[in-house]
């Protein structure tokens, strides 16, 4: 079995070969190992190959983890659906979060960041194929949360982030794209396009993606 090192080095060097394919430098591509329900020794491995960026679904989840490694100069992502009772660990443990699509989850979070702390880094998750099993802001309201999360000062707005549609994501990825240079033209802060995983990461690197959000590729299937 390949060691979570190896795994990483290949996701690395796939990002490397796709960005490369789309006439892009690697290093306009990060990588998010999506760390969710694996243990914090496989976290921990990852790391030690020199990996800094982890992605976690679940509230309680990334809150433990956080805690056991606080020692490590981990940056964590939370990327997954954000219910209002747990918006203060998410304001308390995440450096990241990628699913806002209320404004009143926006404001909580705002609220709940401690002002010592640097704000909350922010991307906007935009049911991109409107799908009605799927979170996410609509396109037409795009704008109007945009506007709202940057004037909060203890969030940063850095970009948008979608979930395809399932077998047919390039559609989604071109659109994600358009929109993302829409916002970039009014706020200065934004940079950050996360969208791609395991299954379809070259297709958004070709579409303009700054984040692949990478888990089973790098710490094997779920149980």
């Amino acid at each position: 079995m390949s060691s979570i090192a190896d795994n990483l080095a290949n996701v690395l060097t796939s990002i490397e070969q796709a960005s490369c394919d789309s006439q892009r430098t690697a290093n306009s591509v990060q990588l998010l190992a999506v760390s969710k329900t694996k243990p914090v020794d496989d976290i921990n491995a990852a790391y030690l190959a020199g990996q800094r960026q982890f992605g976690e679904n679940y509230v309680q989840e990334l809150a433990s983890k956080a805690k056991a490694l606080s020692e490590f100069d981990i940056i964590w992502h939370f990327i997954g659906p954000i219910q209002s009772n747990k918006t203060r660990l998410i304001a308390e443990y995440a450096d990241w979060v990628h699913s806002i699509d209320r404004e009143k989850t926006a404001k909580r979070l705002n609220e709940q960041r401690a002002v010592n702390i640097t704000p909350l880094q922010v991307c906007l998750q935009v049911n991109i194929s409107g799908e009605p099993s799927k979170s996410g802001v609509t396109v037409e309201q795009l704008d109007s949360l945009a506007a709202f999360v940057d004037a909060c000062p203890h969030l940063v707005l850095r970009g948008i982030m979608c979930i395809p549609e399932k077998g047919n994501s390039e559609p989604s990825f071109v659109k994600m794209q358009s929109l993302f240079k829409q916002l970039q033209q009014k706020y200065p802060t934004i940079d950050t396009l996360s969208m791609g995983m395991s299954g379809d990461m070259a297709t958004a690197i070709a579409c303009g993606s700054t984040m692949v959000r990478v888990g089973t590729a790098i710490f094997g299937r779920r149980d």
